[in-house]
């Protein structure tokens, strides 16, 4: 209860927490929990999910359905259900890019898309502000705030998958703070507990929870329990990971370190000439590294000399990213920037 009423406080409409293990878990809850609130309230047409290209929602079936990442979902084809995505969307390398503070083109054709979809989708699932698997890819906020308007105009359910960007790593508590907005369910996971345990959440709205808040008897109780949900060891981990939060601002500190991170990552493009497409929000900054005729899998390289030389670069294909600790420390940080651009370095004059 404790956890729940100071996860309550992130949103102030999303009061109802139910909790799972693992973020695919939590994204699967929340797309579940759609579709049955349509069935209990004869909306059987709204089967379908629309999501946004290049996604990534987890691994399990239904997270994989949602997912636009070749790499995998492949194997699976087979039994996953079609999804609509949403695509090209108005990405962006910064917050001072035009297109954060307005997509009016972008959106027009957006919605010429979605017109038709309007009738029979349940749920349009995001990972807000910045996408991870799918590149470290940026996207406009005005274009999460017009997705959002036309959800609540249409009666669809938006689901903001903030596993990766949520507790802080954007420099908010919730990536959605950046457009000024609130989903109708809200699934965190890894930054719940600083990675320490398995711990995940839905949030969602009162209305929500009331649908399925009857006697047994009516068949409308959502069914859904993983062994390990809501382990009582891991939502004291978070307790105490929220408190350390707030009492060190924890986020004030990660907008400060998007300026050393950005300025870094910019050197290293300049000083290496092997960088390209530096993007990045709060505690997160990646950049693509040039092609190498030689060598297609650069980024698999420089992750493995970085990792001989003390630093983890966890390469997606060829786009390099940072992702580190929110309290990071200076030093750390210019240690970082110097094992990245060493590894660049070595790589390159090596093929």
């Amino acid at each position: 209860m404790n956890l729940s009423e100071q996860l309550a406080k992130l949103s102030p409409s999303l009061t109802k927490a139910f909790y799972a293990s693992d973020g695919s878990s939590a994204v699967e809850i929340a797309m579940k929990m759609s579709l049955h609130l349509r069935q209990i309230k004869g909306e059987s047409k709204r089967t379908h999910f629309i999501a946004l290209e290049n996604a990534y929602h987890g691994e399990t079936l239904g997270a994989l359905s949602v997912s636009d990442v070749g790499l995998y979902r492949k194997p699976y084809e087979s039994a996953l259900f079609n999804t609509h995505f949403i695509s090209p969307l108005p990405y962006v390398a910064s917050t001072q890019d035009p297109l954060w503070h307005d997509c009016e083109a972008h959106w027009q054709a957006i919605e010429t898309q979605l017109q038709p979809l309007r009738k029979t989708t349940t749920a349009i699932l995001i990972e807000p502000i910045i996408q991870g698997a799918g590149g470290m890819r940026l996207y406009s906020q005005d274009f999460l705030k017009r997705l959002r308007a036309w959800t609540l105009k249409h009666n669809i359910h938006l689901i903001a998958d903030e596993i990766m960007t949520g507790i802080g790593r954007t420099g908010k508590w919730l990536a959605c703070h950046h457009a000024d907005i609130e989903p109708d369910m809200l699934c965190l996971s890894k930054g719940l507990t600083s990675g320490w345990l398995p711990l995940s959440v839905v949030m969602t709205r009162p209305s929500i929870y009331d649908v399925f808040y009857a006697d047994y008897e009516t068949g409308k109780a959502f069914l859904h329990s993983h062994t390990y949900s809501g382990n009582a060891l891991a939502a004291s981990v978070a307790l105490e990971v929220l408190e350390i939060m707030t009492q060190e601002n924890i986020c004030h500190q990660v907008t400060q370190m998007e300026a050393q991170m950005r300025q870094y990552m910019q050197e290293i493009a300049s000083e290496t000439g092997k960088l390209s497409h530096i993007r990045g929000i709060g505690g997160i900054m990646a950049a693509d590294l040039m092609p190498s005729e030689n060598h297609p899998r650069i980024g698999f390289l420089v992750s493995q000399k970085a990792m001989a030389l003390g630093a983890l670069l966890r390469p997606l294909g060829n786009t390099l990213y940072w992702l580190p600790p929110l309290n990071c420390s200076n030093e750390t940080l210019t240690e970082l920037k110097q094992i990245t651009q060493q590894s660049i370095e070595r790589c390159y004059a090596a093929i």
